[in-house]
């Protein structure tokens, strides 16, 4: 995975930290929660601010889906 597949990235996080509300992660802990996914290969210097908020809000997506909400 590389720091532009949002949704693969997404659904490693849903899986690995289910219980975990992503608007509720600080960008500097979704940073290092992304770095050590298992499978994840780009350069950690690579991420800003627009690809770290593209992620949480994929994974919030993910996240609602599991809960069965689809409503914001």
């Amino acid at each position: 995975m590389t720091w532009s597949d949002f949704e693969d990235i997404a659904i490693a996080l849903s899986e690995s930290h289910p219980e975990t509300d992503p608007l509720g992660v600080r960008f500097t802990d979704l940073h290092q929660m992304v770095t050590t996914l298992e499978g994840f290969d780009d350069d950690p210097h690579k991420s800003n601010e627009a690809k770290l908020e593209a992620i949480q809000m994929a994974w919030f997506e993910e996240w609602r889906e599991s809960r069965g909400d689809s409503a914001l």
